[in-house]
């Protein structure tokens, strides 16, 4: 597949080109469901255009527990469709669409009941893992099996002795959220959408009661564009409400927002080779392993202040450690915690009991002419949302569209991946790159991972870890501005990468290097230098004061004393 880098001058481009055509599509926002959304509409062979405010997956699609999978709990609720819906989504990234994104992960369910309960909870895992088959992409991950206490203590050795009589073993998939949007995104330009980031829609353009554009605002070169289109798609996830007021209509439906916070600890806090679900009095907590971390969440709390920087309290972090300690013989402490995130949830709240029950589904309305509204939903399930939201978008275009293909389009990178997997060594030998890094890159960029042994090739000092990041090399940095539409520091320590939170210093050790590193590219000087690192700081410092803050109210306030570097 021809790729597409998303640099300066492309970026440049995709907005002037936008702005001079008209368009059948227009998606606003870059979460998962936009960038899903722009790839399914491009592929049917439509005009396309992908605006986002701030940066691919800034908001809720950098933010969840990073899985993708069925939602196991939801057959305890009797939703069927939605878990099977999801299962053969799971199945398909696993093994078609994105293999070097997605990879299966196990978790142990311990039980604390004899009798009932496993059979009770091995009923519900083996209808999981039979709907999984039955979709026809789900092969691919092993069958649960029923463990002993001796034995799923040999398994997670972390765990409480009293804590369980047994447990279930079965498997799920995770993905690097942000890492999946920005390759979305990505892919969709290679097949001929314009992409931009950084630019935020401040009014709909309308001739009658019909939507027929947006008015945007370029927050990186400043300037004012109309681009006009056949149908808008809004796919702002809990920014929906906030874009739905710009043309001045009630929406038929609202979303809320709900919080949910996530704990990143080291891998040998946790003396464990799987990943674990609990149960708790809201929900189910889980502890997700993540290269050499564990992922640690989550909460569901109602959340109305600042939506672009939700801030995790300190009462967050206790309920999160409180819960997990529960079950574990070596307790966490906050000094544990190397990194805390926080997410909004868009959850559908509809003005009648039938939507409002509807709260981890999607929906998709036309509320007024030109304009497709898509909301709800969950992570593992935005394709089926893009092809909803497009489907409702091709009513309003005067011409026959083909149907939905993106379930036969591997993303970037997906191609030639296992070949070159299966290469690795050969690539070490060839390169001088060390195979586990060969590995680590292949987990990121698949079939793309020529790409930045390119770049190592022409410069063979990045080809060093970044300094405090060791996960890292220094290549990622220079190809995340020039390749994956990277603009500042921030997208690159808490999006590219993930060092924002698997860093004890959260990244302000290396902060400079890669600020010096993207300067070239994105055309630095000095000062610019300077302010992207004072203002990476300040971010940290205000997440840092914002957790050691008592409630909601008081930890908003801590985090907004962090300006943003380009404001909204």
């Amino acid at each position: 597949m021809r790729t597409t880098t998303l640099g300066p001058d492309q970026r440049a481009a995709a907005i002037a080109r936008m702005a001079e055509q008209e368009l059948d599509i227009l998606v606003v926002g870059g979460g998962v469901v936009g960038a899903g959304t722009a790839l399914d509409a491009v592929t049917r062979g439509l005009s396309t255009g992908l605006v986002e405010a701030r940066d691919w997956a800034a908001g809720t699609s950098s933010r969840s527990s990073k899985l993708i999978h069925g939602g196991l709990r939801y057959l305890e609720m009797l939703d069927f469709a939605l878990v099977r819906e999801a299962l053969k989504e799971r199945g398909l990234l696993l093994e078609r669409l994105a293999p070097h994104l997605v990879r299966p992960v196990p978790f142990l369910y311990p039980l604390q009941h004899k009798g009932w309960e496993r059979l009770y909870a091995g009923t519900g895992v083996a209808l999981y893992d039979a709907m999984s088959v039955s979709s026809g992409h789900g092969r691919g991950l092993p069958v649960h099996r029923h463990l002993s206490r001796r034995h799923a203590l040999r398994v997670a050795p972390a765990l409480r002795k009293d804590a369980l009589v047994g447990a279930l073993q079965y498997y799920d998939a995770q993905v690097d959220d942000a890492r999946f949007v920005a390759t979305l995104a990505r892919t969709a330009a290679s097949y001929g959408a314009h992409v931009a980031n950084g630019v935020r829609v401040t009014g709909f353009l309308r001739e009658g009661e019909r939507v027929v554009g947006a008015r945007v605002h370029d927050g990186e070169a400043g300037g004012e564009y109309e681009i006009r289109a056949r149908q808008v798609v809004n796919a702002t996830g809990v920014w929906t409400d906030d874009t739905q007021a710009l043309i001045g209509e009630r929406g038929q439906f609202h979303v809320r927002a709900s919080k949910g916070i996530h704990l990143v600890v080291p891998k040998d806090r946790i003396h464990s080779n799987t990943g674990l679900i609990l149960r708790t009095e809201k929900s189910v907590l889980f502890v997700i392993p993540w290269g050499r971390h564990w992922i640690v969440g989550t909460t569901d709390t109602d959340w109305d202040l600042d939506k672009a920087h939700p801030a995790a309290s300190s009462a967050d972090i206790d309920y999160v450690l409180d819960h997990v300690n529960s079950v574990l013989a070596t307790p966490l402490t906050r000094d544990d915690v190397q990194g805390v995130y926080a997410g909004l949830r868009p959850l559908l709240a509809g003005e009648s009991d039938a939507t409002s029950k509807l709260s981890r589904e999607h929906t998709v309305a036309h509320p007024v002419p030109g304009l497709v509204v898509v909301a709800g939903g969950k992570y593992t399930t935005y394709r089926v949302m893009a092809k909803d939201a497009v489907d409702e978008a091709v009513h309003g275009l005067d011409h026959r569209v083909a149907p939905c293909c993106t379930e036969e389009i591997p993303l970037a990178g997906a191609e030639g991946y296992q070949a070159q997997w299966n290469a690795r060594a050969r690539t070490a030998a060839r390169t001088g790159v060390h195979v586990a890094r060969i590995e680590h890159l292949l987990g990121r960029y698949g079939g793309l991972t020529e790409e930045l042994l390119e770049l190592i090739a022409a410069d063979p000092s990045l080809a060093a870890p970044l300094g405090g990041a060791d996960d890292y090399l220094r290549a990622e940095v220079v190809y995340a501005a020039s390749a994956e539409g990277a603009r500042h520091l921030d997208d690159v320590l808490a999006r590219r990468t993930r060092i924002s939170i698997e860093t004890f210093d959260r990244g302000t050790r290396c902060a400079r290097e890669a600020a010096e590193l993207m300067a070239p590219v994105l055309g630095w000087d000095a000062a610019q230098i300077d302010k992207e690192v004072a203002y990476y700081e300040k971010r940290v410092e205000a997440e840092r004061e914002s957790q050691r803050q008592p409630d909601d109210l008081t930890a908003d306030a801590a985090r907004l004393g962090a300006p943003d570097i380009v404001p909204l």
